[in-house]
């Protein structure tokens, strides 16, 4: 007999913990008796700082303002990943979030942008995109908003050969990992959420079925529940310690499997990007939030040493640094089931993919949100939890794929970039690939969160050169194709024009108090007080 679910545990704190503890008790409220257990003495990775798109609709579910939101964590708003050296030293290309042009139902945009390149027109694709051409000159707005005396930017196209569309930026956020935590618990303790202090020493599980029946604490505190989740990071103490759920390992598609970060002062205006800079064996991400920098290593540990790596770091980032660099292992791979039994793992404990492409958060919050659709109230049923785990590795898959795709796509000289161009690529990679140098085309399925935009920028960027494209641009004459690309590009370059600094705009937007910055500050020297050691206060590595 099935039963239902009235009391859920959460194991672990950090961005997972936090943000499923905020989302099950706004959604359902008294229904549900939800405990968070989480010990001040294990140190999190606390490097979470960049997102993407999805994040905004996330918090839409659960009712956050965006103001109070981002000057709460310190937040910054992102356009786009700013892409450096990762074809070749000195390229750089830029993968926004927003759409591309105006194409027709038959025929994407960047076919005609092909075509006028083939009949001698020059420009570059990101000059059709509002959030790539604002972030080349770091400004940024919001429509209705305005800074000053700045001019009001218009929300719409102007007249062009097709139909109007919304001039809106579409945008993410860059912001501390420790203060969005803290932001999310105080939310959802507000809501009713019980948080208990501890270490979880043992894991009881029924002896007939396996099923977690409660967590007992080291001070023999016991946790009894229906459903479990386990945001137990990397260590995955319910998903893998008790249940034996398996990993698949990634590793021999993305090599990377290390990081050195820091934290540093301010170094200039805050940018509204992600820059990604490619090095000799692995990555650099640096990210501008309100009151500092974050920024790491990303490497492969068969190519460069924890010394080397973190000699790197310090050299290409002299500010002052706010804390001293620190190491974070990993693998990336995925839980072989993310939900398994009573178990539902969430963030770190159910896998990895590198921080490439920010979405590390992402898949938290999507996990949640498949939690709340497919919440099993009235008793766990095997169709549900396949339905779950089904969703959660293609999703995993897809994102997985998106990002071998950098890694490829080079034309660099160095020992581990020769061995990603010349690696096996899964297969349903390998075939867009091939489509898209064929022909041109680029696809998106319905549940994929990378859009056909994002896949063509990124494969142009990273070098790919179609053999062809659409034959449907060639009816269009030369002066149509020229009122066509003006239509589009003049109403995004006046647009931008209008626009305050990036800077400007969140100091009279969303400005952080200095007892935020604080805050984040006090619980990093807390925790090193009791462990002995500085780490993190945020939720996963998630840049």
């Amino acid at each position: 007999m099935k039963r239902g679910i009235r009391k859920v545990v959460i194991a672990g704190g950090g961005t997972a913990g936090w943000v499923a503890a905020c989302a099950l008790t706004h959604q359902f409220r008294e229904l549900l008796e939800v405990t968070l257990v989480e010990s001040e003495q294990i140190g999190t990775v606390g490097v979470g700082e960049s997102t993407i798109p999805t994040i905004r609709t996330f918090h839409r579910l659960l009712g956050i303002d965006e103001r109070e939101f981002m000057s709460s964590v310190a937040a910054s708003f992102k356009l786009s990943i700013s892409f450096e050296n990762w074809l070749r030293p000195g390229q750089r290309y830029f993968h926004p979030f927003g759409l591309t042009g105006l194409g027709s139902w038959a025929c994407e945009f960047h076919h005609f942008w092909l075509d006028s390149l083939r009949r001698g027109m020059t420009s570059e694709l990101g000059d059709y995109c509002l959030e790539t051409v604002a972030s080349r000159v770091d400004r940024f707005s919001l429509p209705g908003h305005q800074v000053g005396g700045a001019q009001q930017w218009s929300t719409r196209w102007g007249n062009q050969a097709m139909a109007p569309e919304r001039l809106e930026v579409n945008y993410a956020y860059h912001f501390d990992a420790g203060l969005y935590a803290a932001y999310m618990r105080e939310r959802a303790e507000r809501q009713g959420l019980v948080r208990v202090e501890g270490k979880i020493r043992q894991v009881r599980q029924h002896p007939e079925t396996g099923y977690v029946e409660a967590l007992v604490l080291e001070d023999g505190t016991v946790l009894e529940g229906d459903l479990f989740i386990d945001c137990t990071g990397g260590r995955a103490v319910l998903s893998e310690q008790a249940l034996g759920t398996g990993y698949e390992d990634w590793n021999h598609w993305l090599p990377s499997n290390r990081a050195v970060a820091l934290q540093t002062e301010a170094d200039g205006p805050a940018v509204p990007y992600t820059r990604a800079i490619a090095h000799e064996a692995g990555w650099h991400w640096k990210i501008a939030l309100q009151h500092r920098i974050g920024c790491g290593i990303v490497f492969s540990d068969a190519h460069m040493s924890d010394d080397e790596a973190t000699a790197k770091l310090l050299a290409e980032n002299p500010a002052r640094p706010l804390r001293d660099p620190w190491i974070i292992p990993f693998r990336t791979g995925r839980r072989r089931k993310a939900w398994n039994k009573n178990v539902v793992a969430l963030g770190l404990a159910s896998g990895f993919i590198e921080p490439l492409e920010s979405t590390s958060i992402h898949l938290t919050l999507s996990g949640v949100a498949r939690l709340l659709k497919l919440f099993p109230a009235e008793g766990i049923d095997e169709s549900m939890v396949q339905r779950y785990n089904d969703i959660s590795r293609a999703e995993m898959e897809h994102v997985r794929d998106f990002i071998i795709l950098h890694y490829h796509l080079n034309q660099r000289d160095e020992p581990m970039w020769q061995q990603v161009r010349h690696m096996d690529l899964p297969d349903d990679l390998a075939h867009r690939i091939g489509m898209f140098r064929d022909r041109a085309h680029a696809s998106q399925g319905e549940d994929e969160l990378f859009r056909l935009d994002s896949w063509t920028h990124c494969m142009l960027g990273q070098g790919v050169v179609p053999k062809a494209h659409h034959p449907l641009t060639r009816a269009l004459p030369d002066d149509a194709m020229q009122r066509l690309f003006d239509g589009i590009r003049k109403p995004i370059e006046r647009a931008v024009a209008a626009m305050p600094s990036h800077q400007q705009f969140l100091d009279s937007y969303c400005k952080a108090p200095p007892s935020a910055w604080e805050l984040m500050y006090e619980r990093a020297r807390a925790h090193a007080r009791v462990t002995g050691k500085v780490a993190g206060v945020g939720g996963g590595l998630a840049t």
